[in-house]
């Protein structure tokens, strides 16, 4: 046998003969010692393991308040889109409500249209509506077809024409003019475009007024007819502001048509002279 190992034999049996040896009060006084020395680890233990248990509960309660709060902000936007496509369903049906009731009432022969194309770097200039010679649209250059709004207002006029699309020269368009005259007065004048950028609302200038004509604020224009270009008394818009130039009276004129969310039209198909 190894010096070793008969060496743990001794200590072994030693060990022993010393264990059994003892007196039952020293065996008693050795487990009070022991146990004494251990309980506070066994307390501590236990406080940790249910501090550790409780600590876990709150990560797994948090993990999932966390899901639930990532489903309430998903729910919370798709309710969202689904109340803005309401808003412009609404907003596209009351347009063709007014359309409807336009057509109905209006005077003239008119052939309902969409507006599908407003280039940016058009913008207050001309429109793109989805009629054509398709339609019975012809490119005249002794008459152009006038365009209306559902309210009844004056869009500008039919320009070109494709088969099933055509190009509406607007009111508010630089080059445009339409021969005008103020209600309740015997003022008359020109209506020009002004330049505007992109999302701007256009305005319009009433100009070639007396000097001496007296304007407020919200009296309405009208096509006067003259020119034969477009029919007499179509709404144009309300007067803004007038000033006195060296020459003539010019007037700031807010249009009666919303240019910018403009949807759809009305091209009337006989001649103002019909």
């Amino acid at each position: 046998m190894k010096p070793l190992n008969f060496l743990a034999l001794i200590l072994f049996v030693a060990g022993l003969v010393w264990v059994f040896t003892l007196s039952e009060k020293s065996v008693r006084h050795i487990q009070r010692s022991y146990y004494s020395a251990i309980s506070p680890l066994i307390s501590k233990g236990s406080e940790t393991e249910a501090f550790a248990n409780k600590f876990l509960e709150e990560v797994e309660h948090s993990a999932d308040l966390e899901k639930r709060v990532e489903q309430v902000i998903e729910e919370r936007d798709r309710f969202k889109l689904i109340a803005g496509r309401v808003r412009e369903l609404e907003a596209e049906n009351n347009q063709l409500r007014n359309a409807l009731d336009f057509k109905k009432k209006t005077q003239f022969d008119v052939v309902a249209a969409r507006v599908i194309r407003k280039q940016p770097q058009m913008w207050g200039k001309t429109i793109e509506i989805d009629r054509g010679t398709d339609d019975g649209f012809e490119a005249d250059p002794e008459f152009d077809l006038c365009v209306l709004a559902s309210n009844g207002g004056l869009v500008g006029r039919l320009q070109l024409s494709g088969e099933q699309i055509s190009s509406v020269l607007l009111i508010t368009d630089e080059i445009s003019q339409v021969s005008a005259k103020v209600e309740g007065t015997s003022e008359v004048g020109i209506i020009v475009g002004r330049q505007t950028t992109f999302g701007q609302t256009p305005r319009l200038r009433l100009r070639y007024l007396s000097k001496t004509a007296i304007l407020q604020k919200g009296m309405k224009v009208y096509t006067d007819g003259r020119g034969k270009l477009f029919p007499p008394n179509i709404p144009i818009g309300t007067i803004e502001d007038f000033e006195v130039g060296p020459v003539y009276g010019e007037a700031e004129i807010k249009p009666a048509v919303d240019f910018t969310n403009l949807k759809n039209v009305f091209v009337i198909t006989e001649s103002p002279g019909d």
